[in-house]
């Protein structure tokens, strides 16, 4: 009997919030229809008390006669269906002028701009829903959005969300920032502890370098066409490294930053989707099945010395990528010299999630439909894609080309964390690893390549921006 008592009060309680619901819609409505119906009369007869006082100080063929059908026209053309219907006025398009040398204007077709707003929904259901980088997506999916809704002009000059690009976006400000962040949350004990798997993080680099080859010779196909700037920025994308992406675009090709930031924080995102079926294809069930030791312990004199070392070669060797290094160098000294606890924790923590929404909401600003639905910026979503790939794929092969020479075999799984998307492409490598054998626990061995893919891209930035960035 209990059973069916409980049953019963299960149906009772399924009963009453159907029935809440039901409430809750028709409140809704009432509340719309409400406001609509206020908003008319207040308007109404706001307009006609005004002009009635008007009368006495100006003249009255200078005062529009007071239309209830001129409001409705108008209030139709305020709503947003309207201007999906209709189109938004002339903004200005990635596309140069030959003959001006300026930027192209056009007429953005309403469509265009609500299948934007679709696209921002879209990554907040995917941040959601599907787990796919929730920190990222959501700011981003609502930036979209906001940059997107007609008639506000929120992401226009001197609008809400082009105060927050030009603030740390368009000057680089924001990515330094969550460099330093990143740095503050990175142990780099897996890669002092086993130093040959930086090779798999400068590996996975060939995705970048790959590609700007391939943009090189497409240039050669009728239609293509990428200046040794833009193709730099785009290449960048093959390292899932979003404020690197971003960084090296507002140097290089700013035009082009909305494009480019927005594929490498998708790609970032879909880290467990694209990267899985790429290294099942390139290992055997054996290569996937290695074992490795337990990493040996590093003292924290190592962890000190290790931030300081790096930083100051790249000032020595290459100084254009010091800014992005020297970043995350200093959140990692926060973090390793154990006398700035408050740093360290204000870097990781409060620091880093500010900055995150900011600069998401900042990039999510940028992606609207003269920026964003063009064939350029859809060839570099889908070469992005290939640079990932690669970058993905060379950091396997080359984990297998050194067991070739190696007695301590290393699993080939975690050359595909060579890619700086930390720590998602690690534990990828560590969750392939567990469907193959449930005791073969990679994490840490793949943080290692993870952490060096890091300092791998923003060494390929600098090395880019020392070439072509004067």
């Amino acid at each position: 009997m209990r059973p069916l008592a409980g049953s019963r009060k299960k149906g009772k309680e399924r009963m009453l919030n159907k029935k809440d619901h039901v409430s809750i819609t028709k409140v809704c409505l009432a509340i719309l229809i409400g406001a609509f119906v206020f908003t008319v009369i207040g308007t109404t007869f706001g307009a006609r008390a005004q002009a009635q006082g008007s009368v006495a100080v100006n003249n009255a063929d200078e005062i529009p006669k007071i239309s209830l059908g001129n409001f409705f026209v108008k209030l139709i053309e305020s709503t947003g269906i309207y201007s999906f219907i209709k189109g938004s006025g002339e903004k200005q398009t990635t596309e140069i002028d030959e003959a001006t040398g300026e930027y192209k204007t056009a007429i953005i077709p309403g469509w265009q701009t609500l299948l934007m707003i679709a696209v921002g929904f879209l990554l907040i259901y995917l941040a959601v829903a599907k787990g796919f980088e929730p920190l990222l997506l959501i700011p981003i999916g609502f930036g979209t959005i906001f940059a997107n809704i007609p008639l506000v002009g929120m992401a226009d000059s001197g609008g809400f969300l082009d105060i927050i690009y030009n603030a740390g976006i368009g000057n680089t400000f924001f990515p330094l920032l969550i460099f330093m962040g990143v740095g503050a949350m990175t142990d780099f004990g897996p890669l002092i502890a086993n130093p040959k798997t930086a090779l798999l993080g400068a590996a996975a680099q060939f995705g970048i370098f790959g590609v700007l080859f391939f943009l090189s010779i497409s240039n050669l196909i009728p239609g293509v066409h990428f200046n040794i700037l833009e193709a730099c920025a785009v290449a960048i994308i093959g390292g899932a490294d979003g404020p690197t992406a971003i960084y090296i675009a507002q140097t290089l090709a700013p035009h082009l930053l909305a494009t480019i930031a927005v594929a490498a924080y998708s790609y970032m995102a879909l880290v467990p989707v694209i990267q899985p079926p790429v290294m099942r294809l390139l290992t055997t069930k054996k290569e996937r099945q290695i074992k490795m030791k337990q990493l040996r312990t590093v003292s924290q004199k190592e962890k000190m010395l290790f931030p300081l070392m790096v930083f100051g070669l790249s000032i020595l060797l290459l100084p254009s990528a010091a800014p992005l290094v020297g970043a995350l160098m200093l959140g990692n000294f926060f973090r390793e010299c154990k006398v700035t606890d408050r740093l360290s924790d204000t870097a990781q923590n409060a620091m880093i999630n500010i900055v995150s929404i900011l600069l998401s909401l900042g990039v999510g600003s940028r992606m609207t439909p003269e920026r964003f639905l063009n064939p350029q910026s859809l060839i570099i979503i889908g070469i992005g894609l290939i640079a990932f790939v690669i970058g993905t794929g060379t950091g396997v092969l080359i984990a297998k080309f050194m067991n070739l020479f190696l007695k301590e075999k290393i699993n080939p799984l975690i050359g595909s964390a060579g890619v700086s998307a930390v720590p998602m492409a690690a534990r990828v490598s560590n969750k392939v690893g567990l469907e193959e054998d449930p005791g073969n626990f990679l994490l840490m061995h793949a943080m290692g390549p993870n952490v060096a893919g890091v300092i791998g891209s923003a060494i390929a930035a600098g090395v880019m921006i020392a070439m072509y960035g004067g």
